[in-house]
């Protein structure tokens, strides 16, 4: 009986001794897949927002009235293209999956877009592409400073983030030349307006 009972004691303190460890290293794998979670969010994002952007371009070419929305949209078609074709390359090397199409919300503002032509579509896709720049710069600086990112996620973050600064600065210059220029075209539309009195002085003068 006092065996038993040494067997069973010293069975206990053993398995109490390697319960830390257990848990430590339970720790460092959910750790390890909240970190793989976060690479594959970055790359599906990422994915979509090329995807997003070379549709949007390529409807920009095609609806844009301004030859500055224009240029503006088919640089999106080829800086994205590009950063998408990066993307891949990083993805497929790393097991990571790439989706297929771009995000309902994503497509839901392209259906939107279509529907536009002329001025009124350089307005609202450069308002698009300011905000929608503005949301990739924020996420591609932070993968590129994230200490647990996947390394080849990493560069291609840090080396795709100043296109993207630089997609900003463009779309903003665009949108605010545009607001500007329809200002003004405004402006010239109400002095144009004849008064009550000019017109009545108009139709008496006809009527000589």
């Amino acid at each position: 009986m006092y065996r038993l009972a040494v067997f069973f004691l010293s069975f206990s303190l053993a398995a109490f001794a390697q319960s830390p460890d257990q848990s430590s290293g339970s720790g460092k794998s959910k750790a390890a897949k909240s970190g793989g979670n976060s690479d594959a969010l970055f790359v599906k994002n990422a994915a979509q927002g090329n995807m997003a952007e070379v549709n949007l371009g390529k409807l920009a070419t095609q609806n844009g009235q301004s030859d500055d929305v224009k240029k503006f949209g088919q640089r999106m078609v080829d800086d994205h293209g590009k950063a998408e074709q990066d993307l891949e390359g990083v993805a497929s090397k790393n097991n990571l999956d790439i989706p297929k199409d771009v995000s309902p919300e994503q497509k839901a503002e392209q259906q939107k877009l279509e529907k536009l032509n002329g001025a009124a579509f350089d307005r609202a896709y450069m308002a698009m592409m300011v905000k929608d720049h503005v949301k990739d710069v924020a996420e591609f600086k932070k993968e590129a400073n994230r200490a647990s990112a996947n390394g080849d996620l990493k560069d291609f973050a840090k080396r795709t983030y100043p296109t993207l600064e630089d997609h900003l600065t463009n779309a903003k210059a665009v949108s605010g030349a545009l607001a500007s220029s329809g200002a003004k075209t405004s402006k010239k539309k109400s002095a144009a307006k004849p008064t009550a009195a000019s017109a009545a002085g108009g139709q008496g003068l006809l009527m000589i």
